[in-house]
């Protein structure tokens, strides 16, 4: 089984803290979107005769394409690809975008699965990230989109500066008391080269805390277990069969194809990344050229890639797979690098012979990765 990753480059504004690739212009939806159909077509063999089990339109912001340019993208997709009649369809949307008329258009289409941008529901922290939306509009667009949808997920963003913990549980419970199914969860993050950063570095607005990006972690994983959520990935918190089939594909290696402009390929040893630029990406496909580039990975970033995926989610790191995949030495390496880990209760061998984190080092798990990396 594969997926496919479709990125929709177009923002109606720029959020303060995003570092993804999107533009603020639709001058050239029309174009990338032909664009997109035309490489979907180049490259239907990478796949082979492998099926296709999810469909993932990220962004950017997929809820700005209509209900006739995602059906003329999906169609390309069913006519060149093999699609399980189970698979899982997501499109990533914001509150802004969902009008009950749009919502209603999304449930009649193939799209089977909402990620929706909530980020707070409330308006001073949008306004500080700089969201099209309002707390208002993320309450309505939630009401009616599940009257239509069962499988939804929604994105909440702690630690903002002046986010007091009461908020924070706050904006937790109101998920809740929504019952959406699923919820991914990211510390706010301060990249370079984003507005966010530029704020900060002139002292405009406060740096983040990590104290109280902690705090927030820890009433996170607290309050989702005892709504019967499951901490599946670091970030990932679902209810029982409603996990992210296609983010679980990730993190368990199996093969994807990325489509449009900066977006990623992997097919088990080699990576493979689009031009971060609209126009540059429409003339390649033009000229019937791709235009990536492609990475072989060496076997110690094979082994890192699996020990960083592993250690984020509940699966953990396989150490009959390091024994099966990789020269005996990795094994070896593994062994003994991890068991101060283990000794501090960070680290623990489960019953299924998997090397996981524990509670206490979840919210360290890319630190520890990082550490057990192989160069």
């Amino acid at each position: 089984m594969a997926g496919i990753y479709i990125h929709i480059p177009f923002c109606k504004q720029a959020c303060y803290y995003c570092d993804f690739h999107f533009s603020t212009s639709l001058k050239y939806k029309n174009e990338v979107l032909k664009g997109i159909e035309k490489e979907l077509v180049l490259r239907k063999n990478e796949i082979g005769s492998t099926k296709i089990e999810t469909i993932y339109f990220g962004g950017g912001t997929p809820s700005l394409l209509s209900l006739s340019e995602l059906n003329s993208i999906f169609e390309v997709i069913y006519k060149n690809f093999s699609v399980v009649a189970s698979a899982e369809i997501t499109l990533e949307a914001n509150p802004d975008d969902l009008s009950s008329e749009k919502i209603k258009e999304l449930a009649k289409s193939p799209v089977n699965r909402l990620s929706i941008g909530i980020q707070s529901f409330f308006d001073d922290d949008l306004k500080f990230m700089n969201r099209a939306h309002n707390a208002s509009e993320s309450k309505k667009c939630l009401e009616e989109a599940l009257k239509y949808f069962d499988n939804i997920t929604i994105d909440l963003i702690y630690g903002v500066p002046n986010m007091t913990s009461e908020k924070w549980k706050s904006n937790l419970q109101q998920a809740f008391d929504f019952g959406v199914p699923h919820i991914s969860s990211y510390a706010l993050t301060v990249e370079e080269k984003t507005a966010l950063h530029n704020f900060i570095k002139k002292g405009k607005v406060p740096g983040v805390d990590e104290g109280v990006a902690l705090e927030h972690f820890n009433m996170l994983v607290q309050e989702t277990e005892k709504k019967g959520f499951v901490q599946y990935e670091i970030s990932n918190f679902g209810k029982p069969n409603y996990f992210s089939k296609h983010n679980t594909s990730y993190w368990l290696g199996k093969p994807y194809l990325g489509v449009g402009p900066s977006a990623h390929s992997f097919n088990g040893t080699q990576r493979a990344w689009n031009i971060s630029n609209n126009i540059k990406y429409v003339n390649a496909l033009k000229e019937n050229k791709l235009p990536l580039e492609i990475e072989s990975l060496s076997e110690n970033e094979q082994f890192n890639e699996l020990v960083m995926t592993g250690l984020r989610t509940i699966w953990g790191v396989d150490l009959l797979k390091v024994k099966e995949h990789f020269d005996t030495s990795y094994f070896t390496y593994l062994s003994e690098n991890s068991k101060s880990f283990i000794e501090q209760g960070l680290l623990e061998i489960n019953a299924e012979n998997c090397l996981v984190t524990t509670k206490k080092g979840k919210f360290l798990a890319d630190g520890i990765a990082s550490d057990l990396f192989k160069v």
